[in-house]
């Protein structure tokens, strides 16, 4: 490598950096608290996978043109002048400044991804790749804005935009990390898309106002909402609300089950690997007192409206779930109390 290449690289490191947390501040933070060998493709991956988020979630775009791009996204992994390039489709996008800028910088996450060994690039390269083929699929399918069919059509949306991701990591824990054996491995993968799905559908569930207004999706199945006397285009009507509310249940329900199997897939992991269990700790903890909060709450079907939990509970589960790293036991506890009532410090 080069002089010159040498300063690409650092450059885009340094601005992947910078960015990251302007797109996910709480990936951000567990991505920063990786072994060093984990740390550079889990960062990669992640603002790969957002970029293709936010081709499939612009609001402006046609499904032709979606699918085209998304196309071109992954032609990217072969041609590099094609990532270079890549980074000017902005100008036909509609989203937020933090995630233009992101694509805009396509080009040089790309060349990052050029950097890492062999085998991480092919482990980013075949779920990437599998995210993406699901995501082109559903914009082509759903050319007025997605609105999903059935619970099992559901699944087939979760698996494809977060499911992969449970298994890219896997695969990356797998491959870079000593304390991750073949019996480990196995013991990870039968978790591994519940992981990833868990996450995935407390953020569906939490976000249903915001999808329909910002992004023309709703990810609530038809058939869930016509047993209770609604439908799509009655979402955030308030006449239907408790009917809406009651049509959420089921995925309450999956979204409990996924959560177990991510607490279960945490607890697989060695207490050894405490950095990796702490990553993957954070975004459940979150996503279990998410749950709490959507289980008592109609913010979520309200114009405008979403459930969120407070910043200061954000950090007391930060610090929390250091100490409940090493042990399986407190991780349960502290499940638990997250599941009842909101987890803070005594002031």
């Amino acid at each position: 490598m080069t002089v010159a290449q040498d300063a690409s690289v650092i450059d885009a490191i340094r601005e992947s950096r910078h960015i990251l947390p302007r797109v996910s501040r709480t990936f951000a933070a567990g991505i920063k608290l990786l072994p060093p060998r984990l740390e550079p493709p889990v960062r990669i991956g992640y603002l790969l996978c957002r970029i293709a988020d936010t081709i499939e979630d612009d609001l402006v775009l046609g499904p032709q043109r979606k699918a085209a791009l998304l196309e071109g996204f992954v032609a990217c992994f072969d041609a590099a002048e094609l990532a270079d390039r890549f980074g000017e489709t902005i100008g036909e996008l509609t989203s937020s400044p933090d995630y233009l800028a992101l694509v805009g910088s396509t080009g040089n996450v790309f060349l990052m991804w050029r950097t890492l060994d062999a085998r991480s690039r092919a482990i980013l390269r075949r779920w990437i790749e599998e995210m993406v083929r699901g995501m082109r699929r559903f914009v082509l399918e759903h050319p007025h804005g997605i609105r999903i069919a059935s619970v099992e059509e559901f699944h087939d949306y979760c698996y494809y935009v977060a499911g992969t991701v449970g298994h890219l990591l896997t695969e990356l824990w797998y491959e870079h990390s000593p304390l991750i054996g073949p019996r480990t491995y196995a013991r990870l993968l039968d978790d591994c898309e519940a992981f990833g799905e868990a996450l995935q559908t407390v953020n569906i569930l939490k976000d249903v106002a915001w999808d329909a207004e910002r992004e023309n999706a709703i990810y609530i199945p038809s058939e869930l909402l016509a047993a209770v006397g609604s439908d799509h285009d009655g979402i955030l009507h308030a006449e239907r609300r408790a009917a809406n509310r009651s049509a959420l249940v089921p995925l309450l329900e999956i979204a409990r089950a996924d959560i177990d199997r991510a607490l279960r897939y945490i607890e697989a992991l060695p207490a050894a690997a405490a950095r990796i269990r702490l990553f993957c700790i954070l975004p459940v903890l979150f996503a279990i007192a998410t749950m709490r909060e959507l289980e008592q709450s109609e913010a979520m079907l309200i114009p405008g409206g979403g459930v969120k939990i407070e910043r200061s509970e954000v950090q007391a589960l930060m610090l929390a779930a250091s100490a409940s790293t090493f042990n399986n036991a407190s991780l349960r506890r502290l499940a638990d109390h997250v599941r009842k009532q909101p987890f803070v410090f005594a002031r």
